[in-house]
C-alpha cells in the first residue's frame, strides 16, 4: 500500500508535457508567438497530436512536433488541390481512397462531388479523426458524418496491400519524408502498389513538400513517382508567389484535359458546391486551377536524371530529406523546376481561345 501510494504521489508530481513541445517539437525553444491557444493536446498510440489557434483565427493541426495541416491560405489551397484535381480530371469518379486524414480537408474536398459513392479514409492514428476532425469541420465539410465515408485505422502500406478493392482515385498526403517511417509512402514499390489498386482510367495524387527539403530530396520524390507513372504531371502551390509544395498527378494512360468539357462540367447545377469549394481557396474558374500546371515527366526528365529512386530496401529519401529538415529552399527549388516547363499542346485540348488564355496564364517557356 505504501509503495502504491508513493507511486501515485510521484506520478502526480511529474509535470505534464508542455503543449509547445507536442506542437512545435525542436522549434519550441525558438518559436516566437505568445499568442497561441491550445485547443487540444493528446497522446495517441503512434503519435502526440495538438490543435492550436492563433489570435488571427488560424488553426493548426500538429503531429509529433510539426504542423501537419492548417487553415492558412496556402495549406487550404494545397489540400483542396489534392482532392479537386483528380476529381475534376477523372471522367466520372465513384470511389476514392484517401491516405492520411490530417485535418480532413483533403478527404472533405470530395464531399461536394455528388457522383462519388464511396469515400474510404485510411489513418494510422485513431486519435486524429476522433478528436481533430471537429476542430476543422467547417473546412472538411463534416466528412466523417457523410454516409459515404468509411474510416479504417491501419498502416497505409498494409491497407493498400491487403484490400481487394480498387479505386477511381487514390490521394496520398503523408507527413514529411524525413519523419521516421514516412519515406515508405514515397517508394517505388508503394507507388506500384497504388497503381495496381486503380480502376481503369484511375488517377493518383501525391503531396511533395518543397519546404524543409533540399533539391536532391525533391528530385528523388519526383523521379520515383514518375518511374511508375511516366505520364505524370506536376501542379504547383505557391505562397506569396514563391514555391511552397507541389502535387504529383499520375495515371496509367496518357492524360488529356479538355478545357471546354471541364468548364462546362463546373457550370452544371450539380457542381455548385464544387465551385464554392474551389472559390474558397482562390480558384474562381477551371482556368485558375489549371494555371497551377508546373510541368510533366517527359519535360523534367533532364533535371531528375541524376536522382536516386527511393526503394523499400534502402529508403534513401529519408536520409536525403533529413539532411535539410531545417532548410527553406522552396523558392529556388520551384524556380529551377519551372525552367523545364513547356506548355503541353497534346495535354490541353479544346478551343484555341481557351488554350491561348491558359498558355498566357501559365507563362511557360517556349
Amino acid at each position: 500500500v505504501v509503495m502504491l501510494a508513493l507511486a501515485a504521489w510521484l506520478a502526480r508530481a511529474v509535470p505534464a508535457v508542455p503543449p509547445e513541445l507536442v506542437a512545435y517539437g525542436r522549434y519550441m525553444v525558438t518559436y516566437e508567438s505568445p499568442n497561441v491557444h491550445y485547443l487540444y493536446v493528446g497522446e495517441g498510440r503512434t503519435a502526440s497530436i495538438a490543435v492550436s489557434e492563433l489570435d488571427n483565427g488560424v488553426r493548426n493541426f500538429h503531429v509529433s512536433g510539426k504542423v501537419e495541416a492548417s487553415t492558412e491560405a496556402q495549406d487550404m489551397r494545397l489540400q483542396r488541390m489534392l482532392g479537386n484535381l483528380p476529381a475534376l480530371l477523372h471522367r466520372d469518379p465513384k470511389s476514392v481512397l484517401v491516405v492520411g486524414f490530417g485535418a480532413g480537408v483533403t478527404a472533405g474536398s470530395f464531399v461536394p462531388y455528388l457522383g462519388v459513392k464511396r469515400l474510404v479514409i485510411c489513418e494510422i492514428e485513431p486519435l486524429i479523426p476522433q478528436h481533430v476532425a471537429d476542430y476543422f469541420s467547417a473546412q472538411n465539410y463534416d466528412v466523417l458524418k457523410d454516409p459515404r465515408t468509411e474510416l479504417h485505422f491501419d498502416d497505409a502500406r498494409h491497407f493498400v496491400l491487403t484490400t481487394p478493392e480498387k479505386f477511381d482515385i487514390i490521394t496520398s498526403d503523408p507527413i514529411n519524408p524525413w519523419v521516421k517511417g514516412a519515406a515508405t509512402l514515397y517508394t517505388k514499390e508503394y507507388f506500384e502498389l497504388v497503381k495496381a489498386h486503380l480502376n481503369p482510367g484511375g488517377i493518383v495524387t501525391q503531396w511533395v513538400p518543397l519546404y524543409e527539403a533540399n533539391e536532391d530530396a525533391v528530385k528523388s520524390e519526383i523521379a520515383t513517382f514518375f518511374s511508375v507513372f511516366p505520364n505524370g504531371t506536376i501542379w504547383g502551390n505557391t505562397n506569396g508567389g514563391q514555391g511552397y509544395d507541389i502535387v504529383l498527378l499520375g495515371q496509367a494512360d496518357a492524360p488529356r484535359i479538355d478545357l471546354d468539357s471541364l468548364d462546362h462540367k463546373l457550370q452544371r447545377d450539380d457542381f455548385m458546391f464544387v465551385r464554392r469549394s474551389l472559390a474558397d481557396v482562390g480558384f474562381g474558374s477551371a482556368e485558375d486551377l489549371l494555371a497551377t500546371y508546373a510541368g510533366r515527366a517527359q519535360d523534367i526528365a533532364p533535371w531528375v536524371a541524376d536522382a536516386q529512386v527511393n526503394r523499400d530496401r534502402d529508403l534513401r529519401l529519408q536520409y536525403l530529406a533529413g539532411l535539410e529538415a531545417n532548410s527553406y529552399l522552396s523558392g529556388p527549388i520551384y524556380s529551377r523546376m519551372l525552367e523545364y516547363r513547356r506548355f503541353p499542346d497534346d495535354l490541353f485540348t479544346g478551343s484555341a481561345v481557351d488554350r491561348q488564355a491558359l498558355r498566357q496564364r501559365i507563362g511557360a517557356h517556349e
